[in-house]
């Protein structure tokens, strides 16, 4: 199931990749457009797009592309590299797609023209079972601050395979004009006999723009679409936002029995619990798998925990390598249409485990429900936008007396009880003892996902500094590290894992992981030992000042370790809503070993700072002979807010950031007088 979407989505995706247009012909910029160094309508861009033509045939499988940008700065040169993506297949019944007619030119401000001559570079990027996703490459010559760059191509996608669709009106850069059009394909039955005999159009679009409708010839009787757009804002860049695919302006077309997404959805919902139902159909091979894993005498808690368990432990293979289809043959390995396909294999992908899991739940008579939801980093589920492939991943509800449990069995090493935050405050559909319907997962709670930080610092009279941290995490970050463990050998995620520490110590501290505990095991808390050393503070004649945070006070930027940047601070305005993907706790204990005849000659006192319902922060200090301990806790009970509430968002990590340049000041004890 999971592999169909996903190469319908991949399809989707690498079809409206690039800005496109209906037979373009290169055309002679005007003077204006050759002497511009910066536009007013898009001040300190680094390019702009002059214009944009984008003409979809779903009749001829084609999708024709032309481009004009114009290069304002060394940064904006990079436009000259374009690629465009595509799929290859060795599978005897699909037709790869094809990139054909690639054309380009570089005009310079004077007018010279210097056309490509270099044939496209062809590169493989990812492979998919036996689809392959390829990208044709090529770079525009001789390019320089004050160019305009124009080329144009065809995408050609098989005959066999309808493609409406997805108009990203808006861009990275400024967009002064653009055109699109879509002539849609015939319309009829599809590959699953279900009737689309209706063009859906989602739209999300400036104020005053609309899509036109306007009778494309005879075609099958079939109605083209078009629309013209200009002096589309680029794309928004601020701190934390909603996944961008939520928030840009575009045009989504699709082949659906009916517009009216209440409808659309109560159909769609009921094929696909049908389709759930069908897979997780009784087999001896199920009722003999789940006799072996549990016994009569379990709780339902136990049993669900064991049946979970054992699917965790099937290889995964979207964190491992997938099979492909030629040594699926020769090992005689069936695709998975139900439960006890991927229970023989003893793999599969997230979805066929999460399904498995399901299958297995069910026949040990558990109560239990499959929903499908959208990757919030991703994308937010809408509704209005009739799309199957807006969902990403499934999951599974367990009924347990009277609870109810959500679990997210298709997440490699994800414990028992925890959902990934991808799939938390998600959208989508799903079962219940009600029937099926849309609705939304729980968001998490911010005392699930705690990192710990406790570390022995030892001071010279100088400021330089040695010492150890541990840092323990649960919950999120965990799960983070483990899965990129999976999919990465020890030197990688020790590279990764000390890159992330290079922007959670003090300047002047190099931290560097020596090893991790618990990393084999997502019951456990996963801990990283890790070897801190450099100079801390400032010394001034007989005194050092060092920061009272060793950490900063930022802890949450980076879930995936906490980082000492505080965000917000310097963005006066919000336009789009917060997403910080889920709550979490930081909590820091960090001792400062001072070296003999150091004492402490002041420090901070102890703080709280609290917005009441949404976050807290709270730091203690206390000395003693030879040390001084500073422990703090920021806790952040939010993931989402809405531009409405950023002011006092910002006004709560402003009042950090000041509390993050508090110092604590320590004197070096006079030297003893010499004996008389």
């Amino acid at each position: 199931m999971r592999n169909s979407i996903l190469l319908r989505g991949v399809m989707l995706l690498l079809a409206f990749a690039s800005p496109i247009v209906l037979r373009a012909q290169f055309q002679q910029p005007t003077d204006e457009e050759l002497k511009m160094t910066s536009d007013p309508k898009a001040p300190g861009a680094d390019a702009v797009y002059l214009e944009i033509r984008e003409s979809t045939d779903d009749v001829k499988s084609t999708i024709t592309t032309y481009v004009r940008v114009k290069v304002l700065t060394e940064k904006g040169k990079d436009l000259a590299r374009v690629e465009i993506p595509y799929l290859t297949s060795k599978d005897e019944y699909w037709n790869k797609d094809e990139i054909k007619d690639v054309k380009g030119r570089t005009i310079h401000p004077d007018g010279t023209i210097v056309p490509l001559n270099v044939k496209p570079e062809d590169l493989m990027v990812a492979r998919a079972g036996e689809k392959q996703v390829d990208r044709i490459v090529f770079t525009l010559p001789s390019v320089e601050v004050g160019s305009i760059l124009e080329y144009s191509y065809v995408f050609r996608y098989p005959l066999n395979q309808a493609a409406p669709p997805r108009w990203e009106v808006q861009r990275k850069y400024f967009v002064h004009k653009a055109h699109y059009d879509f002539l849609p394909a015939e319309l009829g039955w599809d590959s699953h006999t279900r009737l689309r005999n209706q063009i859906v159009i989602f739209r999300q679009l400036p104020p005053g723009v609309s899509v036109s409708d306007k009778f494309a010839g005879k075609t099958f009787g079939a109605f083209g679409y078009s629309l013209d757009v200009n002096d589309i804002a680029p794309v928004p860049d601020e701190e934390w936002m909603p996944p961008i695919d939520s928030l840009l302006y575009r045009v989504n077309f699709s082949y659906a029995p009916t517009a009216d997404p209440v409808e659309f959805w109560k159909q769609e919902v009921q094929f696909w619990a049908k389709d759930v139902d069908k897979f997780t159909e009784r087999s001896k091979k199920i009722q003999d798998a789940v006799e072996g894993l549990i016994a009569p005498s379990d709780t339902d808690l136990v049993k669900a925990k064991k049946l979970y368990d054992a699917v965790q432990a099937l290889d995964n293979t979207d964190f491992l390598r997938e099979k492909s289809t030629s040594e699926r043959k020769k090992l005689k390995i069936k695709e998975a249409k139900h439960g006890q396909d991927t229970w023989a294999e003893k793999s599969g992908s997230s979805e066929d485990i999460a399904m498995l899991y399901l299958d297995l739940l069910r026949e040990a008579g558990l109560g239990s429900y499959a929903i499908r939801v959208v990757d919030r980093e991703r994308n937010i589920f809408d509704p209005g936008n009739i799309d199957l492939d807006q969902f990403d991943a499934t999951l599974v509800y367990v009924s347990l007396g009277d609870k109810l449990i959500l679990l997210d069995p298709g997440e490699k090493m994800c414990p028992f009880g925890t959902v990934s935050w991808h799939h938390s405050g998600a959208g989508g559909m799903g079962q219940s003892s009600q029937g099926v319907s849309l609705f939304a997962t729980p968001e998490q709670d911010y005392k699930d996902n705690v990192t710990s930080r406790t570390g022995d610092i030892f001071l010279d009279a100088q400021g330089g500094m040695t010492g150890t941290l541990n840092i323990v995490m649960t919950g999120q970050a965990a799960l983070y590290w483990r899965q990129t463990a999976l999919q990465n050998d020890d030197s990688e995620v020790k590279k990764q894992f000390d890159e992330k520490l290079a922007k959670t110590v003090p300047d002047g501290v190099e931290a560097h992981i020596d090893h991790f505990l618990g990393m084999s095991d997502p019951y456990a808390n996963l801990m990283a030992v890790v070897n801190v050393k450099g100079s801390l503070g400032t010394a001034t004649g007989k005194r050092l000042f060092v920061p009272r945070f060793f950490f900063g006070t930022g802890g949450d930027v980076d879930p995936e370790l906490q980082t000492r940047q505080v965000p917000f601070v310097n963005e006066e305005k919000r336009i789009e809503p917060v997403d910080m993907r889920y709550g979490d706790r930081a909590d820091d204990k960090i001792t400062l070993h001072l070296p003999d005849g150091m004492t402490v000659e002041g420090a901070p006192q102890d703080d709280k700072i609290s917005w009441p319902g949404k976050a807290v922060f709270a730091v203690k200090t206390a000395s003693s002979a030879g040390q001084i301990v500073v422990t703090d806790t920021l806790a952040r009970a939010f993931s989402t807010l809405k531009p409405e509430e950023y002011q006092d968002l910002r006004g709560f990590y402003q009042k950090l950031a000041a509390a993050g340049q508090q110092q604590i000041v320590l004197t070096r004890a006079p030297a003893a007088a010499k004996g008389n």
